[in-house]
Order: C-alpha cells, then sequence, then structure tokens
C-alpha cells in the first residue's frame, strides 16, 4: 500500500473489534456493482476539454497537474506510518496480479467461498469466484437482511505500468469488465457467520453438481440450514426461474437461547455435521441423519467461562474438533466423551481469542488470533498434561504487528507455512512462517521491527473475514465495511 495526496481529507471509519457492527448507511438502489479502484476523474471528453481551458499554457498546467497527483510510493504500516494532512492510501499495482472491489448494499460481517467445477490450480483469466454472504443491516431494517449466493466473473489480470495492453500475446489475459450475479434469500435478521458445505451426488450421477448447504447463524440466535444449489447453478442456465420454495431452510435450528459467532461444517462428514457455539458459552453438535433431517444433541459442551468465538473441526479425525473463547482458553474436545469435558485446554491468551484455523497440510498445527492484536502458531504435539496435570505451552510462533485486535486467520490451502490475517487495524496481511532473516539482513532492508515473515500488507476498511480460493492459487477474498476485496498478490 502506498500513499497518495489527494485533495480530500481521509475519511476512513474507526476500526471495529471482533464481532461489532459497523453502522450502514442507507442501501444504494443496486445491490452490487465492481468498483475501479482506478477510474478517471473525467466521465466524458467533454468534461475533459472544458476543464483544460483555464487560460494558462499548457506545459504550466500540466507541471502543476503532476505534482498535485504525486505519489509517495513508500510502503504504510499500520501502527507505524502515519498519514499527512491531505494523504490517502493508494495501492500499488505492481504488487497485486489482479485486484478488484466490490460493494455491496449492506456490509456484511462473513461469507464462504463456494468449491465449483471449473477445475483446481487455475492461473489464467479472466477469473471466477463463487461465494455465499448474509447482510447487516441495521437502523430499524432487519427484516431486509438476506442470504446472498454470489457469481464474480470476467475478473481480469491487474494491467501493469509499462504494458501493452492491446498486445495479444496471451489470451486468456483478458481485459475486459468484471461482473457480478446475485441471487437472494430472505432471512429477517442480521447474519454474524455463514459457512458453506457440499455433499456428494445421492444419486451417482456425478455429472450433476454436488448439493451445496449453507449454515447462517443470526443475531437473533437461530441458525438456518439452506440449499443452495438451484441458485448456483442457475447462473450458468439462461432463463431459469427459482420457485419460491427455493429461498425456505429445510431447518431451523432453535437450541441457542444467545448469539453466537462460531460455526463449522466437518470436512469429514459428507451428509453434514455441524458445530454451533455462542455467547452463553454453549456448543452444540447437529448431525444430518441418513433421511435428509437434522437431530441436534441437546447436552451442550460447556466448559467455557464465556462466549464462544470460533470452532472448527479436526481436519484428520472424524470425532475432533477445537473451540476459541473470550476466556482466552482454547480446547480440543472428542464428541464421543460422555463427560463433555475437553480433552485439552490450554490458555493461549490474556485476552479473548477471537479467531483460529487448523492447519489442513500439517495436522498438528493451529493457529489463533486474538483481542490484542496477537497471532501464533501452536503445536497440538506439545499441548500435554504435565505432573500436576496442568498444561502449558509455548507457541511455534508468536507476532504482536498488529496493534487492533485480530478479526480472521486462515492457513494457505496447500502452503502449511504462508498464513492469511485480517485485523480491526484495516488491514489483511500475508505471512511466510519459512522466512528467517539474520540481524545483519534485517538492518539492510531498514525493517528492523518488522516481522522477516511479513509478506504483504492489503488495506481495506473494518477487515471481518478472510478466505483464501483454493482453486485458484495465492488468490484471496476479503469482507469489510465498504465491502468485498478479491486480490492475487505477486508474494504468494
Amino acid at each position: 500500500m502506498s500513499k497518495r495526496a489527494a485533495d480530500a481529507a481521509d475519511e476512513h471509519s474507526s476500526a471495529l473489534k471482533a464481532g461489532g457492527r459497523p453502522i450502514a448507511d442507507a442501501p444504494p438502489d443496486e445491490v452490487g456493482e465492481f468498483e475501479d479502484e482506478f477510474e478517471d476523474e473525467f466521465e466524458s471528453e467533454d468534461e475533459i476539454l472544458e476543464a483544460g481551458v483555464d487560460g494558462r499554457p499548457d506545459a504550466e498546467r500540466e507541471e502543476e497537474e503532476k505534482e498535485a497527483m504525486d505519489v509517495d510510493k513508500q510502503t504504510f504500516i499500520p501502527g507505524r506510518t502515519k498519514l499527512g494532512p491531505g494523504e490517502t492510501l493508494s495501492p500499488d499495482p505492481s504488487t497485486y496480479d489482479m485486484l478488484h472491489t466490490l460493494s455491496t448494499p449492506w456490509p456484511c460481517l462473513s461469507f464462504d467461498i463456494v468449491r465449483d467445477r471449473l477445475g483446481d490450480n487455475r492461473k489464467t483469466y479472466p477469473a471466477t469466484v463463487y461465494a455465499v454472504t448474509g447482510t447487516q443491516a441495521e437502523g430499524g431494517r432487519a427484516k431486509d437482511n438476506e442470504l446472498m449466493v454470489l457469481k464474480m466473473s470476467g475478473l481480469s489480470r491487474m494491467e501493469k505500468e509499462g504494458e501493452d495492453s492491446d498486445s495479444d500475446s496471451d489470451s486468456d489475459d483478458d481485459m475486459g469488465e468484471p461482473i457480478l450475479e446475485h441471487k437472494s434469500i430472505p432471512l429477517g435478521s442480521t447474519t454474524n457467520r455463514i459457512r458453506s458445505h457440499q455433499t456428494p451426488s445421492q444419486s451417482g450421477d456425478y455429472s450433476k453438481p454436488p448439493q451445496t448447504l449453507t449454515a447462517t447463524m443470526l443475531e437473533n440466535s437461530q441458525v438456518l440450514i439452506h440449499d443452495v444449489t438451484a441458485h448456483l447453478t442457475s447462473f450458468d442456465v439462461p432463463g431459469t426461474v427459482l420457485p419460491p420454495s427455493a429461498s425456505k431452510p429445510l431447518s431451523t435450528l432453535r437450541m441457542h437461547k444467545a448469539e453466537g459467532y462460531a460455526l463449522d461444517w466437518s470436512p469429514l462428514q459428507p451428509l453434514g455435521k455441524l458445530l454451533t457455539g455462542d455467547n452463553d458459552g454453549l456448543i452444540y453438535v447437529t448431525t444430518r441423519t441418513e433421511g435428509g433431517g437434522w437431530v441436534t444433541d441437546t447436552r451442550p459442551f460447556t466448559a467455557h467461562t464465556s462466549s464462544v468465538e470460533e470452532l472448527q473441526w479436526s481436519p484428520n479425525e472424524r470425532n475432533v474438533f477445537s473451540s476459541a473463547s473470550s476466556d482466552g482458553s482454547v480446547k480440543v474436545w472428542d464428541v464421543r466423551s460422555k463427560s463433555r469435558k475437553p480433552a485439552v485446554d490450554v490458555q493461549v491468551s490474556k485476552t479473548d481469542v477471537n479467531v483460529m484455523s487448523w492447519s489442513n497440510q500439517t495436522f498438528h498445527l493451529l493457529a489463533t488470533g486474538a483481542d490484542d492484536g496477537q497471532w501464533a502458531v501452536w503445536d497440538l504435539r506439545h499441548w500435554k498434561p504435565n505432573a500436576a496435570g496442568q498444561i502449558t505451552s509455548q507457541a511455534v510462533a508468536s507476532f504482536d504487528f498488529h496493534k487492533e485486535p485480530v478479526t480472521s486467520i486462515e492457513w494457505h490451502p496447500s502452503d502449511d507455512s504462508v498464513v492469511a490475517v485480517g485485523s480491526a487495524d484495516n488491514t489483511v496481511t500475508l505471512w511466510d512462517l519459512a522466512v528467517e532473516l539474520d540481524d545483519e539482513e534485517s538492518r539492510q532492508v531498514a525493517m528492523a521491527d518488522i516481522p522477516s515473515q511479513l509478506l504483504f500488507v492489503h488495506y481495506m476498511e473494518s477487515v471481518k473475514e478472510v478466505h483464501w480460493q483454493a482453486q485458484m492459487p495465492g488468490t484471496l477474498m476479503a469482507t469489510g465495511g465498504n465491502g468485498f476485496s478479491v486480490f492475487k498478490t505477486i508474494s504468494v
């Protein structure tokens, strides 16, 4: 991120604590639209010509305009770099392979990327991303909240300075306009957390798309389960008309008496097995039966003394899950335990543990992010009780780079050394734990107080969630107070 001189002062809103809600303005007429980060100031040729008629020599005017648009290309480091009067932030195009922004009628606290059938390891452009999200309509307009199924296509590669835009050397790098399509399902309450899950074809016909389910935790404490398969399919079948029944939930779960933010589908239970946690510290397990019904175990897991902020199923053990709480602890559970007590209980922070991510590549690694801005990586093999029955553990890696709460954290889907972190300091940061610099190298690059593992800083307001697009290497999507970013850096 670079600093850019501008006529207007910076109007960024203050960052939010994890779980907090930004104040939303009245929605625009359009449901959503892509925004051009580098849009020209003047829209029409007539406006350009009129703007240039001021009676001064062209050379004088051009020199003044050049000075007004002068860019200070130093790197902006949150908590360390201060913006001067009239300065705003501008992305450095040379550091991105792709960058698109998307505005929505209301802020979205949570979203999930939906796996598609366009192939894995995709690196060509234009790109396509499918996602689900839920809105946060405030100001007495809760009834306007909806679940949105999104298709973002025509996502082009970033055009670099000095690059010949007319070159046809790579026909895949189409620089056309991005396209947003959406389908909406009424919810009637704010979405605190949403996650998607795909089940195998029940008919055995694998030419048909898998069933895509969503679980949505609402502010009113209900958990809704929808089948959005038809909504996703309709994007690619022109003329499809969805019946009203397509918007009805498969199930409405009402076991929680308080709202919550913790939600996760088991990756090892194809039919669907769901964890949900609330602000009372209660964790429930809901299982889909062979007949398609949903059964919730009425005996909650209750060892946390404060709200459950995050839940994660083990990526390799189908009966094991972990929980993170505002009581500062992480606990590991076995659903088969008759005692309903955690198998492992570790205090990892003196503040709220807001988010957590279990590595899908190295199963004994767990990353956590806390309210004090610190995030850390833990080795579960070290979480064993001592002679007194207590568990004390040192983090494998710990970073206090962020000065505001960590609001999202996620391991790279195929590289167990790379982690994406979102923070209320209005940034998404990318980290490579495999990078090491000695003291002399650190001094040479003049970044002694910046961790050598920090790869990249992406700026966006009030970051709430960050997810990797696993089928498009290095591509991320993030949501914040002003909408979504879809981007890929040259660093990953």
